[in-house]
């Protein structure tokens, strides 16, 4: 059972409904002219948080992602920033004017900040805290962030791991506004570089069975309204843990990185053998 906190009434919801088996999930990006900012890369990234967390609880699900009308390159370009953050692509993409039906069956509205709400449509509706690059005085570089052909470049470093960026972003409660800055990403990167390290020296071992109680506090954070950042911590826990068995560690980061999309086993079978 999956529970969302429903923006509109500050209630708890069960999702899906009716007892079906499938979730289906609507993405809406705002209307803007011109320039489409980095906010519209956080709710497809919640959306496909959700769907990996539905699929998780056995449940099937149906991304539909509603854009406004872009020029090709705009298209393009949001296509990779969003495969860049490892976001699944949506079954359906349309304009504002051509999904109606696909908008009206959705249980979960998804809303980047700034998106319109439509009246009379159903659902639960989750409005996604803003985002974007610190002040130049942050470190980031103060670069337009409008959608260009590289859009994760006016958000990260040169040489960065764009799937540290998600690590970031998915620390902070979907609600909650997020500033890129470049001491926050430095801490995404590390992490995300001593955990795949730590999975690749665990997969040596012989495995073992993820520890019930983590697995009950894993599925626990995430039915309820997403908490990916309880997840989280809860990982920087395991890792440390003394009574768990390496071969027990290496299945929980595994399992859980199907929700997370970190590519947590990156490097599982290339470590280098030391020399006689």
């Amino acid at each position: 059972m999956l529970r969302i906190a429903d923006t509109r009434t500050g209630r708890s919801v069960e999702i899906p409904s009716a007892h079906r088996h499938l979730l289906r999930i609507c993405v809406h990006l705002p209307v803007i002219d011109t320039e489409i900012g980095a906010v519209h890369l956080r709710s497809p990234l919640v959306g496909d948080v959700l769907a990996r967390t539905a699929e998780l609880h056995g449940l099937e699900s149906q991304t539909v992602l509603i854009t406004p009308e872009l020029p090709d390159e705009q298209a393009q370009a949001l296509d990779r920033a969003m495969s860049d953050l490892g976001i699944h692509p949506p079954a359906t993409v349309g304009g504002h004017d051509r999904t109606a039906t696909l908008v009206t069956a959705a249980d979960v509205h998804l809303l980047a900040h700034g998106a319109p709400g439509q009246d009379g449509v159903g659902g639960v509706w989750i409005d996604v805290g803003q985002v974007g690059p610190a002040p130049r005085a942050g470190g980031v570089p103060g670069r337009d962030h409008r959608l260009a052909p590289d859009l994760l470049d006016a958000f990260v470093p040169a040489g960065t791991d764009p799937l540290a960026v998600r690590l970031l972003l998915l620390g902070h409660a979907h609600s909650t506004p997020v500033t890129v800055t470049s001491a926050a990403l430095d801490e995404a990167r590390r992490t995300l570089g001593r955990w795949r390290q730590q999975v690749a020296d665990w997969a040596q071992e012989p495995s073992r069975p993820i520890p019930a109680d983590v697995l009950q506090q894993a599925h626990a954070a995430l039915a309820d309204d997403l908490g990916v950042p309880a997840v989280l911590d809860m990982l920087v826990g395991v890792a440390t843990r003394a009574d768990v068995p390496a071969g027990a560690k290496f299945e929980t980061f595994a399992f859980l990185d199907r929700v997370l999309g970190l590519d947590l086993a990156r490097k599982v079978g290339h470590q280098h053998q030391a020399t006689p």
